[in-house]
């Protein structure tokens, strides 16, 4: 089957969208390209669902510095000059890129604005984690914005282009020839229906490169066109923030970003395995995130996300007594259900994401705590990633086991590796967290699925996998 057919079924259109006759003059040559793998997609469209909760916690645009100090490695930047950023989010938005955005953004310093091009606040994003936004677009449209920039998804780009705000405001950013940039499917669902990639190389998901002219199409992570920055998917979605953060701060910002987040470190392997044990089961698995104010939000939905494209039941529960969970980085997050309210049900993978208070927050739960135990003795998978492997150290469950966390924590684990972005040691995966989440969590649909399964859902991500 052609990959327009499968993708005509996966992602519709709307069917106002029209492909404008592709520009035959020569590509300009003062462009910046980093070249990329050439994946496919393989993610599904959702149906919108309403939701009626209302909004308890109220998060930060840009963090305090006690709230930077839930997350090791953060730094409290002091720009010389405030950039304003705006993300904007809708229905079916891919989670990854609009979190992974706002996260790296907040960290350089950024005011960075989460706005809803929706009626609610709430918008269930497209691996069906539901974000809170700050405001909504209807309230930004008299500001001014040093960086407009789209995360992709479908159809959340498909929401974003219907917005006549939205097209309004990111129209005047180009003329006034401010930054704007576009992920995923983004360049072509969004920005190409307004004509805001006339003349400019763009890329954007290998599944929506035939819809960019073919003059102006590349095939690379990264692509700088003037004001204009492209990207290809949530694999590619920390290059991306970074390349941002460049453009708006400058090289040494960038730098010192790139490596809080792990995204340059360069380990001598990416997984290390140690007593192995099969994983697989006859049944679909069950998975529960436990999360915490002061999670690493980063970490929450790349868990999710990834988890929930390989078809396994992912349970988001909240340790607090809302579910409206304020993350490291100021974004909150919906949880799926109270911890207490899931304690009844056996999972098969318990995963822990890090971040400094979350991880603290998430040790203190004696619901949590009970589930350990019978996770323990049951036999059954536990994961820990960033900070939280500590959890598991304190609560007796990593005792002749390797692993692996946050360099600020490393050191204080028995049987460290810190030579490997993941460690698995029989039924416990241990990572570094941050940008490593996604090696992170492909191993756990490895151990769960098989390779040809993680490795199709790498394609999706636009991320690079190994192929044995």
């Amino acid at each position: 089957m052609k990959l327009a057919t499968i993708m005509a079924s996966l992602y519709p259109l709307h069917s106002s969208f029209a492909r404008p006759k592709s520009d035959q003059s020569p590509p300009p040559v003062s462009v910046t390209s980093i070249p990329s793998t050439s994946f496919y997609v393989v993610a599904a469209s959702r149906q919108p669902k309403s939701t009626t909760l209302k909004r308890s916690v109220k998060p930060t645009k840009t963090p305090s510095p006690e709230l930077a100090s839930f997350t090791p490695g953060v730094i409290t930047p002091s720009p010389p000059i405030s950039k304003k950023v705006l993300v904007p989010i809708g229905f079916g938005t891919e989670e990854m890129e609009a979190v992974i955005l706002v996260d790296v953004l907040r960290r350089a310093g950024a005011e960075v604005t989460l706005a809803s091009v929706e009626q609610e606040l709430q918008v269930e994003a497209s691996g069906g984690t539901t974000l809170v936004a700050d405001k909504s677009i209807s309230t930004c449209s008299d500001e001014v914005f040093d960086l407009i920039v789209l995360p992709g998804g479908m159809p959340g780009s498909a929401r974003l282009r219907d917005c006549e705000i939205l097209r309004k405001m990111t129209s005047k950013q180009a003329e006034e020839k401010r930054l704007y940039g576009a992920i995923c499917a983004a360049p072509a669902v969004t920005l190409l229906p307004w004509g805001l990639i006339r003349r400019k190389q763009t890329t954007c998901h290998p599944a929506f490169m035939d819809k960019l002219p073919t003059f102006w199409a590349v095939k690379s992570d990264i692509q700088v066109s003037g004001e204009l920055t492209t990207s290809r998917g949530p694999g590619t979605a920390f290059q991306f923030a970074i390349s941002l953060v460049d453009q708006l701060f400058g090289e040494s910002v960038a730098k010192k970003i790139g490596d809080l987040l792990l995204i340059s470190a360069a380990d001598t392997s990416k997984r290390e395995e140690f007593n192995e044990v099969q994983w697989s089961l006859d049944h679909t698995p069950n998975v529960l995130i436990p999360i915490a104010n002061g999670s690493e939000e980063i970490e929450v939905v790349t868990i999710v996300d990834i988890l929930r494209r390989a078809k396994a039941n992912v349970i988001v529960a909240s340790v607090e007594k809302s579910l409206q969970v304020l993350g490291s980085q100021g974004t909150t997050i919906v949880a799926d259900k109270l911890l207490h309210t899931s304690a009844g049900t056996i999972y098969d993978l318990i995963v822990f994401p890090g971040g400094n208070a979350g991880t603290e927050r998430l040790h203190k739960s004696r619901v949590l705590k009970k589930l350990l135990k019978e996770q323990e003795r049951g036999g059954r998978m536990i994961g820990a990633m960033s900070t939280s492997p500590a959890i598991l150290q304190r609560q007796g469950l990593m005792k002749d086991k390797k692993a692996t966390a946050h360099q600020s924590i490393i050191g204080e684990l028995h049987g460290a590796v810190d030579g490997a972005e993941v460690v698995i040691d029989g039924r416990i995966i241990t990572s570094k967290g941050l940008a490593k989440a996604t090696d992170f969590v492909l191993a756990i649909v490895r151990k769960f699925f098989g390779h040809a399964r993680a490795r199709s859902v790498a394609e999706g991500l636009v991320f690079e996998y190994p192929r044995s």
